[in-house]
């Protein structure tokens, strides 16, 4: 029998060609109060994470339901907190109805899984996959087990050839709403066209626009017009715009009732904790309030990326909140988010497997909060990113610790 090599001895094997090709990842304690550094990294597109209304309402909910939902859904997790959330969502986001999970990720796993087996299985259904998804996306079309075709980005023509080509029954088309790296918009009301045209479902991931986007912040899909539509299913996160946690589906009656029957993450998960609930009520009771938060966000993304093209980077161009510098490979994408540390600005590193190889890239989130003082630490940062800044980093004006944000 050949020799063996101890499992461990080849995970920390794994571990050395990870490091040698710069992409290892470290756990690092995040938003020290004593920190100073401008937050461009979050997800917080509106600021309301440290809203005081947000922690009343989780504080609320914590005294009267627990801190916990003590179990699944369909044990003891759900509460009247959960059904008023679920309304609210579906009223504000002009959906059918809605159905809320522990988090967005799960969301998309299970909408994807469930979906594929509720319309014949794996070889009776095709699902066409934009290229740039988010990984939950993607995971979830390899745990629905069936033909999964990649078009080109942003590409309706070529999702209407491969619906049309298919040889498959049924179908369901999936892409982001908003891309989660550079900020890019879908063209969502092509995508429901082409959908619709060959019979197929629409399932669109709106983490990064819900909040954010469309009128109110109501997002794209209500922005393009095709909210209520039967044929399309939106999945959203409540960690981003809404500052909390968790993730729901809004969706037809139907595709709920098909969820909670025969969705494993949504029938073995625990249920959303009621206090993530109550801030996520209290979130959108904000959002409805203040409409123009989203308007803020945006336009704050559309003055970073003018910022990072006076510098000469390579940057994107935000359809909302999100907008990506890209630098190339992983160690300069490294170094630059260390530059933009030592000049008091926390901005996202973004690396292979998040981004293709080649393409490694700082990400960087407008927020409705930034200031006129945020805005000119951001130019300080990127100008010493391209070389244009009057100091290196060696001699940078340092924040300590430097709180490095990487995927």
């Amino acid at each position: 029998m050949r020799d063996r090599t101890h499992p461990l001895e080849l995970l920390r094997q794994a571990a050395a060609r990870r490091n040698q090709a710069g992409v290892r990842r470290g756990l690092v304690s995040r938003r020290p109060d004593d920190d100073g550094l401008v937050d461009l990294a979050s997800n917080d597109y509106l600021g309301l994470c440290g809203d005081p209304r947000l922690a009343a309402g989780a504080a609320r909910a914590a005294q009267e339901w627990g801190t916990g939902a003590t179990g699944s859904r369909l044990v003891t997790g759900t509460t009247a907190l959960h059904t008023r959330l679920e309304a609210r969502l579906a009223e504000f986001a002009g959906a059918q109805a809605a159905l809320v999970f522990s988090s967005g990720y799960l969301a998309n796993l299970t909408v994807l899984s469930a979906l594929a087996a509720a319309l014949g299985g794996p070889d009776e259904v095709l699902i066409v996959s934009e290229a740039g998804n988010h990984a939950s996306l993607i995971d979830g079309c390899r745990l629905a087990r069936a033909r999964v075709t990649v078009t080109p980005h942003r590409d309706p023509d070529a999702v209407r050839k491969v619906l049309a080509d298919r040889d498959e029954p049924a179908a369901i088309v999936v892409s982001d709403a908003v891309f989660s790296v550079d900020g890019a918009q879908a063209p969502v009301a092509e995508l429901h066209a082409a959908a619709r045209e060959h019979g197929a479902l629409l399932v669109l991931d709106e983490a990064h626009a819900f909040g954010v986007t469309g009128p109110g912040g109501r997002g794209v899909a209500a922005g393009a017009g095709i909210a209520a539509e039967p044929d399309l299913i939106r999945t959203i996160t409540l960690s981003k715009a809404l500052a909390g946690q968790g993730g729901a589906v809004l969706a037809a009656p139907e595709v709920i009732g098909t969820l909670v029957d025969t969705g494993r993450g949504f029938i073995f998960d625990t249920g959303l904790a009621p206090p993530s609930v109550g801030a996520a009520l209290a979130a959108l009771e904000v959002v409805a309030a203040e409409p123009d938060l989203g308007a803020r966000a945006r336009a704050a993304a559309v003055r970073l990326a003018a910022i990072a093209a006076e510098e000469g980077l390579r940057v994107s161009a935000p359809d909302a909140a999100v907008l990506a510098v890209t630098v190339g490979s992983s160690a300069d994408a490294v170094r630059s988010q260390k530059a933009c540390a030592a000049y008091g600005v926390r901005v996202g590193c973004f690396r292979p497997p998040a981004v293709p190889r080649g393409q490694a890239c700082l990400r960087l989130a407008g927020r409705a909060s930034l200031t006129e003082d945020d805005f000119a630490a951001a130019a300080r940062a990127l100008a010493a990113v391209s070389g244009r800044g009057e100091l290196q980093l060696a001699a940078a004006p340092r924040h300590s610790p430097f709180t490095l944000s990487t995927i």
